[in-house]
Protein backbone atom coordinates (compact mmCIF):
# COMPACT_ATOMS: atom_id res chain seq x y z
CA UNK A 1 0.00 0.00 0.00
CA UNK A 2 1.25 3.26 -0.85
CA UNK A 3 1.30 6.20 1.86
CA UNK A 4 -1.30 8.74 1.53
CA UNK A 5 0.67 11.61 0.78
CA UNK A 6 3.08 9.53 -1.55
CA UNK A 7 -0.11 9.55 -3.90
CA UNK A 8 -0.85 13.48 -3.07
CA UNK A 9 2.51 13.83 -4.23
CA UNK A 10 2.51 11.69 -7.55
CA UNK A 11 -1.58 12.99 -8.28
CA UNK A 12 -1.07 16.96 -7.42
CA UNK A 13 1.69 18.60 -6.19
CA UNK A 14 4.38 17.00 -9.62
CA UNK A 15 1.98 18.68 -11.87
CA UNK A 16 1.77 21.58 -10.01
CA UNK A 17 5.19 21.87 -9.71
CA UNK A 18 5.67 21.14 -13.41
CA UNK A 19 3.13 24.00 -14.68
CA UNK A 20 4.26 26.42 -11.98
CA UNK A 21 8.43 26.00 -12.64
CA UNK A 22 8.37 24.68 -16.31
CA UNK A 23 10.36 21.72 -15.94
CA UNK A 24 10.88 20.09 -19.59
CA UNK A 25 11.93 16.31 -17.75
CA UNK A 26 9.38 14.68 -14.94
CA UNK A 27 12.76 14.29 -12.92
CA UNK A 28 13.88 17.42 -12.81
CA UNK A 29 10.18 18.02 -10.09
CA UNK A 30 11.93 18.50 -6.76
CA UNK A 31 10.51 15.55 -4.54
CA UNK A 32 11.69 14.85 -0.83
CA UNK A 33 14.34 12.66 -0.48
CA UNK A 34 14.44 11.84 3.76
CA UNK A 35 13.68 13.39 6.82
CA UNK A 36 16.11 13.74 10.09
CA UNK A 37 14.59 13.83 13.70
CA UNK A 38 17.07 14.93 16.15
CA UNK A 39 16.70 15.22 19.78
CA UNK A 40 19.91 16.50 21.90
CA UNK A 41 19.85 14.85 25.38
CA UNK A 42 22.02 17.24 27.44
CA UNK A 43 21.40 15.52 30.79
CA UNK A 44 22.12 12.07 29.42
CA UNK A 45 25.81 13.21 30.65
CA UNK A 46 24.60 12.63 34.19
CA UNK A 47 21.98 9.50 33.55
CA UNK A 48 22.46 7.43 30.72
CA UNK A 49 18.18 6.07 30.95
CA UNK A 50 17.15 9.54 30.32
CA UNK A 51 19.53 8.69 26.72
CA UNK A 52 17.29 5.79 26.52
CA UNK A 53 14.17 6.90 27.24
CA UNK A 54 14.39 9.79 24.62
CA UNK A 55 15.42 6.79 21.72
CA UNK A 56 12.18 4.83 23.24
CA UNK A 57 9.60 8.01 22.61
CA UNK A 58 11.37 9.18 19.28
CA UNK A 59 11.03 5.10 18.14
CA UNK A 60 7.28 5.73 18.85
CA UNK A 61 7.17 8.76 16.63
CA UNK A 62 9.37 7.84 13.82
CA UNK A 63 7.89 3.93 13.81
CA UNK A 64 11.73 3.17 13.69
CA UNK A 65 14.80 2.73 16.08
CA UNK A 66 17.06 5.68 16.45
CA UNK A 67 20.48 5.27 16.56
CA UNK A 68 22.27 6.82 20.19
CA UNK A 69 24.87 9.69 19.35
CA UNK A 70 27.91 9.63 21.69
CA UNK A 71 30.73 12.92 22.05
CA UNK A 72 32.88 13.55 19.63
CA UNK A 73 34.98 14.94 21.65
CA UNK A 74 35.53 15.95 26.17
CA UNK A 75 35.00 19.29 26.83
CA UNK A 76 35.60 19.50 30.93
CA UNK A 77 33.63 22.59 31.39
CA UNK A 78 29.93 20.53 30.44
CA UNK A 79 31.65 17.32 32.13
CA UNK A 80 31.31 15.49 28.79
CA UNK A 81 33.59 12.91 27.82
CA UNK A 82 34.42 11.62 24.43
CA UNK A 83 32.22 8.06 23.48
CA UNK A 84 29.38 9.51 26.34
CA UNK A 85 25.10 9.29 24.95
CA UNK A 86 24.30 12.67 24.51
CA UNK A 87 21.58 11.99 21.90
CA UNK A 88 19.47 10.50 19.52
CA UNK A 89 18.64 10.76 15.51
CA UNK A 90 16.92 9.07 12.94
CA UNK A 91 16.95 9.19 9.08
CA UNK A 92 13.75 8.16 7.59
CA UNK A 93 13.21 7.90 3.97
CA UNK A 94 10.42 5.73 1.61
CA UNK A 95 7.17 5.76 2.86
CA UNK A 96 8.25 6.00 6.48
CA UNK A 97 9.20 9.74 5.51
CA UNK A 98 5.61 10.01 3.82
CA UNK A 99 3.91 8.59 6.85
CA UNK A 100 5.33 10.45 9.75
CA UNK A 101 5.19 13.83 7.54
CA UNK A 102 1.43 13.21 7.17
CA UNK A 103 1.24 12.94 10.88
CA UNK A 104 3.41 16.05 11.93
CA UNK A 105 1.60 18.41 9.17
CA UNK A 106 -1.74 17.16 9.90
CA UNK A 107 -2.32 15.64 13.81
CA UNK A 108 1.24 17.15 15.43
CA UNK A 109 1.30 20.25 14.47
CA UNK A 110 -2.27 21.61 15.15
CA UNK A 111 -1.69 20.15 18.35
CA UNK A 112 1.25 22.74 19.19
CA UNK A 113 -0.01 25.45 21.56
CA UNK A 114 -0.20 28.85 20.68
CA UNK A 115 0.83 27.47 17.14
CA UNK A 116 0.96 30.24 14.38
CA UNK A 117 2.74 28.74 11.66
CA UNK A 118 6.11 27.77 11.40
CA UNK A 119 9.05 30.19 10.08
CA UNK A 120 9.42 30.11 6.44
CA UNK A 121 12.68 31.73 6.67
CA UNK A 122 14.80 28.11 7.92
CA UNK A 123 15.99 27.30 4.24
CA UNK A 124 19.19 26.72 3.91
CA UNK A 125 19.62 27.57 0.18
CA UNK A 126 19.54 24.60 -1.13
CA UNK A 127 16.10 23.12 -0.76
CA UNK A 128 16.29 21.60 2.84
CA UNK A 129 14.28 22.52 5.82
CA UNK A 130 14.82 22.44 8.97
CA UNK A 131 12.84 23.57 12.30
CA UNK A 132 12.39 22.36 15.77
CA UNK A 133 9.58 21.32 17.98
CA UNK A 134 10.10 22.43 21.94
CA UNK A 135 7.89 19.22 22.94
CA UNK A 136 7.45 15.87 22.25
CA UNK A 137 4.16 15.26 23.76
CA UNK A 138 2.40 16.53 20.15
CA UNK A 139 2.58 13.62 18.52
CA UNK A 140 -0.57 11.66 19.78
CA UNK A 141 1.84 7.95 19.99
CA UNK A 142 3.57 9.81 22.99
CA UNK A 143 1.66 9.35 26.30
CA UNK A 144 1.52 11.71 28.47
CA UNK A 145 1.47 9.99 31.59
CA UNK A 146 4.13 8.08 30.67
CA UNK A 147 6.63 11.17 29.85
CA UNK A 148 9.55 11.66 32.15
CA UNK A 149 10.74 15.00 30.98
CA UNK A 150 9.67 17.60 28.32
CA UNK A 151 12.18 17.52 25.26
CA UNK A 152 12.45 19.14 21.82
CA UNK A 153 13.72 17.95 18.56
CA UNK A 154 14.65 19.25 15.73
CA UNK A 155 13.24 18.05 12.38
CA UNK A 156 15.13 18.23 9.03
CA UNK A 157 13.90 18.07 5.67
CA UNK A 158 15.78 17.31 3.00
CA UNK A 159 14.57 17.61 -0.63
CA UNK A 160 15.99 17.30 -4.31
CA UNK A 161 14.82 21.03 -5.13
CA UNK A 162 17.61 23.29 -6.07
CA UNK A 163 16.55 26.72 -5.31
CA UNK A 164 14.65 27.57 -1.22
CA UNK A 165 11.46 28.80 -3.60
CA UNK A 166 11.10 25.13 -5.64
CA UNK A 167 11.28 23.41 -1.98
CA UNK A 168 8.95 25.89 -0.13
CA UNK A 169 6.26 25.19 -3.22
CA UNK A 170 7.05 21.53 -2.66
CA UNK A 171 6.32 21.88 1.37
CA UNK A 172 3.30 24.17 -0.18
CA UNK A 173 2.23 21.44 -1.84
CA UNK A 174 1.95 18.91 1.14
CA UNK A 175 0.24 21.53 3.79
CA UNK A 176 3.14 22.75 5.55
CA UNK A 177 1.95 25.64 7.86
CA UNK A 178 4.48 28.42 6.82
CA UNK A 179 3.71 31.87 8.29
CA UNK A 180 2.91 34.67 5.62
Amino acid sequence: MMARLREHFEQTVKPALIQEFSYGNNMEVPKLEKIVLNMGIGEGVADAKKVNAAAEEMALIAGQRPVITKARKSIANFKLRDGMPVGCKVTLRGDRMYEFLDRLVNVAMPRIRDFRGISGKSFDGRGNFAFGLKEQIVFPEINYDQVDEIRGMDVVICTTARSDEEARALLKGFDMPFQN
